[in-house]
């Protein structure tokens, strides 16, 4: 029969989610299916998700606008959704939907699979630019990982304080405007800017200037669309080494199907492929 998977959000028609998972059913030699099912809102959503329990569904992904609506359907959370307070992927377990947040474990597989190294060192210094739900996830999946030193820079200083409350760590989190972010930026070696700027159609934005970057640092940027961010851009002009949005959709997928089938898929060419569909759009 095969698994029967799904994505829920909207707008999801560009998705690439479908392509991913199909990939990695046929790496895996499994049958299955990933279709969308795209939720208006105007649509009722209650009515929709009870819907979907109806049907032998084994997993879901659920991506924007609905993924704090989601948790009041489900049995359960992991350990790391309960932190986030938000889901994005679903597995059905012993009769019961099990709510995951894999984007933090997705993005620390991402930076390994370019530098594997990096996160073995704990005392590395972190900036994370922005305080959304991606550098939620960020945060609490490197402050696992026993990383000591992360800092957030954002706008507003109180979202930046709500996730730095997710800290195990006891040497502390500072909070920076983007400003002050701009002039301490040679103090970090890993640099992680998280929001939407730089995105197309705005893609000659950056969100800080990175003048004062040091060679060494690491740059990433989980915007995809372009690969190549001005932020990413610029940092590369200066020496530093960079790191691409696109391979964070990658591995948190992977880390979904990991939770749905207990297989880990190699994403070997995948990465390259992905980038040529995104560069062909």
């Amino acid at each position: 029969m095969g698994y029967h998977f799904k994505l829920i959000g909207y707008p999801i028609q560009h998705s690439l989610s479908p392509w991913i998972h199909g990939q990695f059913l046929e790496k895996s030699n499994l049958q299955g299916t990933y279709t969308r099912m795209e939720i208006k809102q105007t649509d009722s959503f209650e009515e929709r998700i009870m819907q979907m329990k109806n049907e032998r569904v084994d997993g879901f992904n659920i991506t924007v606008p609905y993924k704090q609506a989601i948790i009041p359907y489900l049995d359960m959370l992991d350990e790391t959704a309960e932190k986030m307070g938000a889901v994005n992927t679903v597995a059905y377990k012993d009769g019961k939907w099990i709510g995951h947040n894999t984007d933090g474990i997705g993005y620390v597989r991402s930076l390994e699979s370019k530098f594997p190294k990096l996160l073995n060192n704990k005392e590395i210094k972190v900036l994370i630019i922005g305080a959304g739900g991606a550098a939620r996830g960020i945060f609490v999946a490197l402050d696992a990982l026993g990383i000591t030193a992360i800092d957030i820079a954002n706008r507003t200083e109180e979202s930046a304080s709500s996730i730095a409350r997710n800290a195990s760590s006891s040497k502390g989190t500072n909070i920076l405007t983007l400003e002050e972010a701009e002039r301490t930026l040679g103090d970090y070696d890993l640099i992680i800017q998280t929001t939407s700027v730089g995105m197309k159609p705005n893609e000659n934005n950056a969100i800080i200037s990175i003048d004062k970057i040091k060679r060494s640092t690491i740059v990433s940027d989980i915007v995809y669309q372009p690969l190549q961010t001005e932020f990413l851009r610029k940092s590369a002009e200066r020496g530093a080494k960079t790191h691409h949005g696109h391979t964070m959709l990658l591995y948190q997928a992977q880390y979904a199907f990991e939770i749905w089938t207990n297989k880990r898929v190699n994403i070997g060419d995948m990465e390259i492929k992905l980038k040529a569909l995104l560069e062909g759009r």
